[in-house]
């Protein structure tokens, strides 16, 4: 009798440390989304919460978004694991999948594959309207600033289409740059007159301007650059071993399936600034690569 009793003890000890041992693993398994840095916090956090709770309830996993302090702590966390699934701009997407084979590509805005940068000027500093992309020349011995240091559309590109004309970075006023961030400091720092000119990308202008965060008595845009392509999601490798097969796909499905006339999708599309996601790939980011290794940012 007490055998029977102590058996039956022992056995609903183990179902109990087994129950709470695939309880914990399965709450390991969070979905970890991150993103460049590239607006101000308040607004990302938004966007990135309404999309937290739009994936959990369309893919019925736990997700959660992890801010990031710079664009190299994106890339960072995606190379370590702790980000799975990150919203990178074209040259830290490339830096990302270089250092973690097999991650996946998997959608765009459907204004990235076109993307623009706008340079601007504050209107103090006299600096005309460019009529060409040779006038960038204009821009020696100015006040000039980036945005971060691995921006796409803040730094890389203007740069190479600086460097097109002649331009180096040593060629601003006291010998270097300034580096503001993100894209909405430098609209800060030109308007305000701390900068005579900078460049950001074309959307968070247009953004800005929407939003009534430009004083056309202070800043206007100078020159507008040819299209690139630009922002992708990146997602790791492993997903579908750690969520079940297909799982990637899912991802992929939800994220290609966002629609305008859903109340709480159409506000994720507008804070992205897009209409809808589209299929991206990796071989169409190949001209960021090569110009990101020319310039130093990718060894």
């Amino acid at each position: 009798m007490h055998s029977t009793r102590r058996w039956f003890i022992i056995h609903f000890l183990l179902i109990g440390f087994f129950l709470n041992e695939n309880r914990n693993a399965l709450a390991q398994e969070t979905l970890f989304i991150g993103a460049i840095p590239d607006q101000n916090p308040e607004r990302l956090n938004r966007l990135y919460r309404l999309l937290c709770e739009e994936l959990n309830k369309e893919l019925d996993v736990p997700v959660r978004y992890i801010p990031v302090t710079n664009y190299p702590a994106a890339v960072s966390g995606f190379r370590t694991g702790s980000l799975d699934l990150v919203w990178f701009g074209g040259l830290t997407g490339v830096q990302a999948r270089l250092q973690k084979p097999g991650a996946q590509v998997l959608a765009q805005r459907d204004i990235d594959l076109h993307f623009q940068s706008v340079f601007i000027a504050n209107l103090t500093s006299q600096i005309p309207i460019l009529k060409s992309q040779n006038e960038l020349t204009l821009l020696k011995d100015r006040r000039f600033t980036f945005g971060s240091e691995s921006s796409t559309s803040g730094r890389l590109m203007p740069q190479h289409f600086l460097q097109q004309v002649g331009v180096s970075i040593n060629d601003f006023k006291g010998g270097y740059p300034g580096f503001s961030g993100s894209h909405d400091a430098t609209l800060a720092l030109v308007q305000s007159g701390s900068y005579e000119a900078g460049v950001l990308n074309k959307q968070v202008w247009e953004t800005s301007l929407r939003r009534k965060k430009v004083e056309g008595s202070k800043v206007r845009i100078i020159w507008e650059t040819p299209s690139y392509p630009d922002y992708h999601w990146l997602a790791q490798p492993d997903l579908d071993n750690r969520f079940g097969t297909g799982f990637t796909r899912k991802l992929q499905n939800f994220l290609l399936g966002l629609k305008k006339q859903s109340k709480t999708q159409s506000r994720i599309l507008n804070l992205f600034g897009a209409n809808r996601f589209i299929p991206a790939y990796d071989y169409q980011y190949k001209d960021i690569e090569l110009i990101g290794r020319q310039l130093g940012k990718i060894k």
